[in-house]
């Protein structure tokens, strides 16, 4: 169930779901059978650009749903003995609830450099570098939509464009404080 901001799901009076439980639960989805680290490496190589996961938070992530019924736990035979994760009935359908679920939440931009103009921070020493940063990483993401663009999923593709318009906005941005102190 949504709390009034729509962002965690009620699981029981102690474990509640998060936007990071979701991502957790979308990539065993995708992967049909995932162990901790297949997820994160999965995140890392997808969209991490857009929504980052500390590499022990997947772990901690993966503990919580198992404990909540929503993932199903079992071992790799032979090997390394690697754990393995699916969904259970549970999962897909908290899931495809948070899938559902339209509800509207402000978007948090959390960008540093703002923050230090903000508080004083000089203008003509950070717009050359945030310029070059999200210039660097526009070219990555259009480069990106080239080689992989007709292998993505509709909802893959528009993830990937809102990054594309994401980093022009950044360089118009830059480019306009840049411009104001000349």
């Amino acid at each position: 169930m949504a709390d009034s901001r729509g962002t965690n799901h009620r699981l029981t009076t102690s474990s509640r779901l998060t936007t990071s439980s979701f991502l957790v639960l979308g990539f065993i989805d995708q992967l049909g059978e995932a162990s901790p680290y297949d997820v994160k490496v999965e995140a890392g190589r997808t969209v991490a650009p857009f929504w980052s996961m500390p590499h022990a938070q997947v772990y901690a992530q993966c503990d919580r749903l198992v404990a909540a019924g929503l993932l199903s736990e079992s071992r790799q035979a032979g090997g390394r003995n690697r754990r393995l994760l699916k969904l259970t009935a549970a999962g897909k359908a908290a899931l495809e609830e948070w899938l559902a679920d339209s509800t509207f939440l402000p978007v948090e931009a959390r960008e540093r450099n703002i923050l230090k103009l903000w508080f004083g921070g000089r203008p003509e020493v950070h717009s050359p570098v945030q310029l070059d940063e999200h210039r660097r990483t526009l070219t990555e993401y259009e480069q990106l939509a080239e080689s992989v663009g007709v292998l993505l999923t509709r909802g893959q593709r528009e993830a990937l464009e809102f990054g594309i318009r994401y980093e022009r906005m950044m360089i118009d941005f830059w480019q306009w404080v840049e411009q104001r102190g000349k």
